[in-house]
């Protein structure tokens, strides 16, 4: 199976753990996206979805999915995203579509986090992915230090020459060369540096479930 497979066949064996007649968590990325396509078959069966981008919020109206805006729900029964990093303790590193911030507080809503990914992304180890951390732009080089402190080697995410914007405002920092030894510890160092806005371990509130697309099928994994 080539890596596109093995994340259609996550997207589909995803669509198990949506309730029907209620409100979908849903995240952002490539495997992200599968699963919305897949969502958009039984798109009758739901009442709508949360984005936690502007790009799944597109996708999702694309396919006639109503998208409500999290203010107005109390409590969803799971969100679906990908990770691009996750541990067997079910930790993981998200952030590579820059959009952490928003994927963390509509899964912090939700009953459940199923992960979805493809093998490649079951790790012994959080950190040969780079860290991404969100910033308020003008804390951008007091929070690089800060991080460069910890150990790390922080660089600005920047795209055709400029910062990568978030839906945010804010900034992406990634920190390469980490050895990540306690996740939720160093999530809740990073969070406390000023001009973070949140960094993309989901370690202190990790998946639940994580369905990985293998060559044998789809593994399931409980945390």
């Amino acid at each position: 199976m080539t890596q596109d497979e093995m994340k259609q066949a996550v997207a589909r064996a995803a669509i198990d753990y949506v309730v029907a007649g209620e409100i979908i968590g849903v995240g952002t990325g490539s495997t992200a996206n599968f699963f919305i396509d897949e969502l958009g078959k039984i798109k009758d069966r739901i009442k709508g979805a949360v984005a936690s981008s502007e790009a799944t919020a597109e996708r999702l109206r694309g396919h006639g999915i109503p998208v409500f805006d999290l203010n107005d729900i109390d409590t969803m029964s799971v969100y679906i995203d990908g990770a691009d990093e996750i541990t067997a303790q079910g930790a993981m590193i998200k952030g590579g579509g820059a959009a952490l911030t928003r994927e963390k507080i509509v899964a912090s809503v939700a009953k459940q986090f199923v992960c979805i990914a493809d093998g490649s992304k079951l790790v012994d180890k959080l950190g040969a992915f780079p860290l991404p951390v969100e910033v308020i732009p003008m804390a951008q080089a007091v929070v690089a230090r800060k991080l460069a402190a910890l150990g790390g080697e922080p660089r600005l995410r920047v795209k055709d020459g400029k910062p990568v914007v978030t839906d945010n405002g804010c900034y992406i920092i990634d920190v390469l060369g980490l050895q990540i030894q306690d996740p939720a510890a160093l999530e809740a160092q990073i969070n406390d540096i000023v001009g973070v806005v949140t960094v993309g371990l989901f370690a202190r509130r990790g998946a639940n479930i994580g369905l990985l697309g293998t060559a044998d099928g789809v593994k399931r994994l409980n945390f």
